[in-house]
This record gives C-alpha cells, structure tokens and sequence, in this order.
C-alpha cells in the first residue's frame, strides 16, 4: 500500500503554507451562521415571551380568583399544563436555533384516572410551577436582551455603511458637494473625509462587537432554558439510582447464580461422589481392607480437592485476605494467581469502606482474569491510590489490545457496577496494546 508523506509524518515542509487561511474568530463572527441564528433567537423571543407572560399572568391570576369557587383549580391546572406546552415550544426553539439540546422533564404521573387525577398531578408537579416561573422571568430579560441586541446591531450595521450614504443620498454629501442629475453619475467631493473614515471604523468595532454581546445574552437564555424547563436535578438523580439499583440487583442475581452453579457442579458434586466411594469402602472394609484402604485413600484426596473449591468459592464471595489485612494483600494474592508477572503497588493511608474495597478487589481481579486468558502479554501492573475524593486503580498490560466495553465483555459489566456506585471505567486499548484500564469510584472511608 502506498502512503502519502502526510498520512505517515504529518504534513509535508511548505504544505501549510499553500493551504488557505481561515479568518480569525473574531472577524468571522458577523457573517457566521451562528450569529445569525443567535440573532434569530433573540428577536422570536421577544414576541414569544410577551404571548407566553400573557397567557401565564391572566390564567394564573383567573385562577387564583376563581379559587372561591370549584373552577379555580382547574382553571388553574389549565394554566399550568399550558406552559408546560410552552416550555415544549422553548426547548425546540434553543434546540434548533442555540443547539442547546435539553431533556424533556419527567412526564406526569397521576396517581389515578380521569381528570381529578390529571389537576392532582398538573398541580403537584415541580416541573409546572418551573415553567409557570420561566413564564414570568422570560419577559424582562427578552425585553432587555431585544432592546440592547437591536441597538447594537442597527448602530453598527448603519456606521459601518456610513460612506454607501453618500453615494445613495449625494444630497447629503455637504454644503460643497456638487450634484448631477439626470443619466450622469452622483459624483460628490466632500471637505471632511476623516469623519466618514472615523465613522466607519467605529461602526466595525459595534459589528464586531455585537455577536459576542449576543451570544453573552443568549447564556442567560441556555441557562434559564436549562435550569427551568429541564428536568430536575431530584428526579434525574432519582431515575439514575432507580437504573443503578436495577443494574445492583441483577448483578447480585447473577453472582448468587454463580455461586449456585459452582457449588452445585463443583463442591456439591463430588461431596456426593465422596460419600459413595465412603460406603463402598466400608462394604469392603470386612471382605477386602486392602481395597478399601484404597478407596479411603482415594476419598481422602477428594476431600482436599473440595476443600479447595470451597476455598475458592468463599473467595470469590469475599476473600478472608481482604477483611483481615486489607486490599494490598488481597490484590498480591490476586496477582500471585495470574498468568504473568504482575507489580502491584498499593498507596493508601487509610482503609475505604468495606463496600468499595470490594468492588476494587473484585474489579482488579476480573482485569487480571482478562490478562491471564485474553492479553497475550508478558507482564502486568495494578496501581492503586486516592485523590481527594476520588479512588483510582489502573490495571496496565502489554499485550495485543483491542479491548472494548462496548463489544459486549465483562469489561461492560464491570462499567455497570462501577456506575452503580458512581464509579467510571476507562479503557485504553488499541490494536497492538498496550492496554491501560482506569476505573474510578467515590472515596468512602472505613467506619471506627
């Protein structure tokens, strides 16, 4: 295959030179479609709040009136569900003019059917009264943010242009400019060029200006979007500890099945193969001892060989190491186990809790299950420490790489329970190795 100098060391010495030059920001700024869209923005918003302040303001106050009587409430949950219906239209308009993509809050839940469990839920929702807010507060920012973007944009725009007056309107061209009528071209002199030049340079300052000063405003805007009409931080909290204790559970399944399966096809099975072997032994006690010292013998190494599965059953479950004398032991004797040489380098000054320091055994110890039958590498590394909050372990190798959480492995089950914890794992991996896992968890210190 041939390869371009480029593609193999970068760009050739000279190529840099031949490639057109962009403009810098600053000087794109008033002609890129994002002020313009920017600009758009602005100028609906205010039209949109005033219909959106209107409407807030009268069914609000209607029903807050009516509230002597039975139809204030539901006038009032009218009320509310329309400027959900408004903040719907808000959210499509950042979207499609600011590129701000805000999540749709939380859908109502009535707690029963018909329409009494409709105003229940319509008046009961956080999500209601944010854009009953959004409503009110939108109108003198918009008001505010139209008056200074118009001011700015028309200033600039008619200074910057200042000279094209002249030659349009030649009669304003000055007391000794001369006219001509008729086919002949508008040809003025004028006494005082420096004005026009003076004006004109102030005019690029105000459109150079004007983007930045719009796209300041819109901020407030993204953040009034964000904050107001948005889910909540509760209820998006609540829906991810609802997805983590999901992903808890069926990992606690799935381990109990294990356990289940271990014992019943390891330790289970040759128990029963051993108490057979046991009560053939003792028919032959009397008829044959030399058998059946034989077959005791025989039991007797089935019996450590169970003993050693139940070994490694209870340490799968949770290692006695790690309980007595903490995760540098217990990693050391993960390592001892693996397939090729690994460092391992713990630096703690305190024990975490019992929970994570699980979840750090169990996670290295899966990573090095990776090692010993995927990697192909010659040695590894653990590292574990703390940083601030934070606690981080890297399991590096240097093997043939190419791991993916996404690839559907136990590398996307151990993300899972690392998210379940608030834990994030990186992976590093590409084709050739090395391969650098990272995982992350909050700091929990051991209680006294």
């Amino acid at each position: 295959m041939v390869m371009e100098y480029g593609q193999q060391y970068g760009p050739a010495p000279g190529a840099a030179a031949e490639r057109p030059r962009r403009l810098p920001a600053a000087l794109r700024a008033p002609v890129e479609a994002r002020a313009w869209r920017e600009l758009a923005y602005v100028l609906t918003g205010l039209p949109v709040s005033v219909l959106l302040f209107t409407f807030a303001v009268t069914m609000t106050s209607l029903g807050v009136g009516l509230l002597v009587t039975f139809l204030g409430v539901p006038v009032l949950a009218a009320g509310l569900a329309g400027c959900r219906g408004f903040g719907a239209l808000e959210r499509a308009r950042a979207r499609g003019l600011l590129r701000l993509d805000v999540a749709a809050p939380e859908p109502l839940r009535p707690r029963r059917n018909g329409p009494m469990g409709w105003i229940g839920a319509t008046l009961r929702s956080g999500t209601s009264w944010r854009s009953l807010l959004y409503a009110v507060v939108q109108l003198p920012w918009a008001v505010f943010s139209f008056a200074v973007t118009v001011a700015l944009w028309t200033t600039g725009w008619s200074l910057l242009t200042y000279p094209l007056w002249f030659w349009v309107f030649p009669m304003y061209g000055g007391q000794d400019g001369l006219q001509l009528y008729g086919d002949e071209q508008h040809s003025v002199y004028l006494d005082n060029p420096f004005e026009i030049s003076v004006t004109a340079g102030v005019g690029l300052v105000f459109t150079l200006a004007t983007p930045w000063v719009v796209r300041a405003l819109t901020m407030v805007d993204r953040l009034l979007v964000h904050g107001l009409l948005g889910p909540s931080r509760l209820a998006s909290r609540v829906v991810e500890l609802e997805s983590d204790r999901g992903v808890v559970v069926d990992a606690a399944a799935a381990d109990l099945r294990r356990i289940e399966r271990d014992l019943h096809d390891g330790a289970q099975a040759r128990l029963v193969a051993l108490a057979m072997d046991l009560g053939l032994a003792k028919e032959k006690l009397r008829e044959d001892p030399r058998t059946a010292a034989r077959m005791v013998d025989e039991a007797h190494g089935e019996v450590k060989t169970a003993l050693q599965e139940l070994r490694d059953l209870a340490r799968g479950i949770h290692p006695a190491v790690l309980t007595d004398r903490g995760l540098d032991a217990a990693l050391s004797s993960v390592a001892s186990r693996c397939t090729v040489p690994v460092r391992v380098e713990v630096d703690l000054r305190e024990r975490p809790a019992p929970a994570i320091e699980g979840i750090v055994y169990f996670t290295v110890s899966e990573l090095l299950q990776n090692v010993s039958k995927h990697s192909g590498a010659r040695s590894a590394s653990v590292d574990v420490w703390r940083s601030e909050d934070r606690m981080l372990l890297q399991v590096v190798d240097d093997g043939v790489g190419g791991a993916d959480t996404t690839a559907g492995s136990g590398l996307a089950g151990l993300a899972g329970r690392l998210d379940a914890v608030d834990g994030i794992l990186m992976v590093d991996s590409p084709a050739g190795g090395p391969t650098r896992v990272t995982a992350e968890l909050p700091w929990r210190g051991a209680e006294v």
